[in-house]
């Protein structure tokens, strides 16, 4: 009688250390669907600032067309991108977008009545303030895919994983020189 209730008490617990196993790892999971979720919400927002600046750019840089589009084009590649979940196509969308806002705002240099327009100011301090948020939100997403990833590999808890479907995720990552947050306005500091 005391082996079976000693035998029953041991089978309790295991599934309800088993339960605690699975219930930590959806959290684990829901916690980098927010943290995702966070990022694309930026990343909307500058697509929806984007078209703004260009607008503004566009009535001073007649002769920066190519500027403009490739711009555009990198809007473009990171909102399909984005839309269809591939973190690592993100990334390489994103460190073609970065590149091509820096260059406009480069460009934007020899354009002094560009630079003095109102219109122009606030959108280049609007895109900067979220591309420095997208830099802050991607880290807290990598830290959260890390938690994740590193979980889902050790044991017992890669059982559970692997019985249920967790599965490793993709951080989001740019190239050396875009891991740097980038201060577009400081061009424009001087």
């Amino acid at each position: 009688m005391i082996a079976l209730i000693v035998i029953l008490a041991l089978v309790i617990v295991a599934i309800v250390y088993l339960v605690g196993i699975y219930n930590s790892l959806v959290a684990i999971r829901e916690r980098v669907k927010q943290a995702w979720a966070n990022i694309d919400v930026l990343l909307k927002q500058r697509h929806d600032e984007l078209p703004k600046l260009i607008d503004s750019c566009k009535q001073y840089m007649q002769y920066e067309q190519e500027t403009l589009e490739k711009v555009m084009r990198a809007r473009a590649a990171v909102s399909q991108a984005s839309s269809g979940g591939d973190v690592a196509a993100v990334g390489a969308a994103e460190q073609q977008l970065r590149a091509g806002v820096t260059r406009l705002f480069a460009v934007a240099e020899n354009y002094p009545q560009l630079k003095a327009d109102e219109s122009f100011k606030m959108l280049q301090a609007r895109i900067s303030g979220l591309e420095e948020s997208i830099a802050d939100r991607r880290e807290l997403y990598n830290e959260a895919v890390q938690i994740n990833n590193t979980r889902i590999a050790q044991f017992p808890d890669l059982l559970i994983a692997s019985r249920y479907g967790f599965t490793a995720k993709a951080p989001l990552e740019f190239q050396a020189e875009e891991k740097t947050d980038v201060d577009v306005g400081a061009q424009f500091k001087r």
